[in-house]
Order: structure tokens, then sequence, then C-alpha cells
């Protein structure tokens, strides 16, 4: 009897309570409604997905202007520069939602944030809520209104957006994986100064609490990625100038604008 009352326990402690609550909520149901329609919306168009690294400084964003682009976590800092937001944001770190979301409320587009982050995100007609998961099974989800694995990257859960919305290729910009500060993976620490591993200083600035990046388990994640698109005859490709990641193909950048 002892180990079925015990695996009920921690299923529910880790998740079975945040599925119980999703499954009862209206906040779930009225979130869900948004999210459907985007089923497949843009079969056979392309997208990018831009992460946060330093390089970005050196790639030309205007080009992206007419393109669907996917925003990560605190993309919308470049917003300013670029002259014009990306298309959606991406947001499933409790500690970046924690810490950001009010910036992030104030942004006019749609914003897929992780439904363990809904007592910060309350009120907001743009939030999109997914039921990401760090532990458990690591699969490639192709269906966002059921689990996502969160792949141990934001990328990840856009990339299985990416797919259910029906994008056949996907172009990854400003994914440098490459990070500068030690220390092991997913430690949760508090920045002494500048951000030397984003686009902008104060990305995660001085007293900003972060979780130091898994780049394995991230690879782990992105080849599965590679899978489900290879065999849905879909492509990701990777356009970051000078990045690190050696999953996907590469392409010039440049090459890609007529």
């Amino acid at each position: 009897m002892w180990t079925p009352i015990s695996d009920l326990y921690w299923w529910n402690r880790n998740r079975g309570r945040h599925v119980v609550a999703r499954t009862f909520s209206p906040l779930w149901r009225d979130s869900l409604r948004r999210l459907i329609p985007f089923r497949e919306r843009y079969g056979g168009q392309r997208c990018f997905i831009l992460g946060n690294g330093p390089s970005l400084r050196s790639t030309d964003l205007t080009k992206l202007r007419n393109e669907f682009t996917f925003g990560l976590n605190r993309i919308y800092l470049l917003f300013p520069q670029l002259g014009f937001p990306t298309s959606c944001l991406v947001s499933v770190n409790d500690l970046v939602l924690e810490q950001s979301y009010e910036e992030m409320r104030v942004l006019a587009i749609p914003k897929f944030v992780t439904w363990r982050a809904r007592r910060w995100v309350r009120n907001d007609p743009q939030a999109i809520y997914l039921d990401t998961d760090f532990t458990g099974e690591e699969v490639f989800g192709q269906d966002a209104s059921a689990r996502l694995f969160e792949g141990y990257t934001v990328t990840y859960v856009a990339l299985q957006l990416a797919f259910y919305m029906g994008f056949s290729e996907v172009i990854l910009v400003g994914v440098d994986h490459n990070f500068i500060t030690p220390g092991p993976a997913n430690q949760a620490i508090v920045s002494e100064g500048d951000d030397p591993n984003h686009f902008a200083p104060d990305y995660f600035g001085k007293g900003y609490k972060w979780q130091l990046p898994d780049l394995e388990g991230s690879e782990r994640a992105y080849r599965m990625a590679k899978l489900a698109f290879e065999t849905a005859g879909r492509t990701i490709v990777d356009a970051t100038v000078g990045g690190k990641l050696a999953v996907f193909p590469k392409v010039a950048y440049d090459s890609l604008f007529g």
C-alpha cells in the first residue's frame, strides 16, 4: 500500500496539483480557447526563433520586420532599438517570470507562458498558458494544448509551438549555445554584475536571480526536435552568427533574404 500512496503524494506535490487546477480552472479554459486557433495556422510558412545570445548584436535583425518571430524571455529589452516587437513571446522559467512579468505585461503581443506562473500573470488578456514541465519523460510534444517538456531551454518550448502552428521551416537566430558564467547546470545564482551571456548587460544584470544552463540536456532536446521536424517533412536550421550549437544544419543569415 505504501508505494502507490507515496507515488500519488509525490505526483500531486510535483505536478498533480497543477494538472488538477488546470482541469477545473476557467482561466485555463479561456486560455485554451485562444490557443486552439494557432493550430496549423501557418502551415507551409517559415518562422524565426530569436535566442538572446550576444550574437544578436552582430545580426541585422531589421530584416525580420515582416517575418513571424518567436521572442524568448527578456527579448523585449531589444524592442526599442529594433523598432518593432517580435510576433509573440515565450517564457516558461519561474525565476524569469516572477521577476519580469510586470515588464512583459505591457507588450501588446501574444505571450505563451507556463501554467505554473499564473499567479504572476493573472488579468493579462494576451497571456496564453502552456502546461510545461521540466521533469518526467523527455519527449517532443506536437500538441501545445497538452503537456510540453521544457527541454532545459525555452527555445525547445518555442520549437514545439512552431510545430503546433504548422511552420514548415524554423530558423534559429541568436542561439549562441555558449555561456561564460561557470557553475553546475540548473543551479540558481544571483548575478553580481553585468551579464556577459546575453545581448544586453542588464538582461540578467546585477541582483537578478537566474539558473545556469544545462547545455547537454538542451542538446538532447534539440535532437528530439530535429527528428520530429524531419519525420514530418519539415526543417530546422541554425543561422546564429558564430553559434556553438552543432545539432542543426548551419545557414548564413544574410542568405535567407532576397
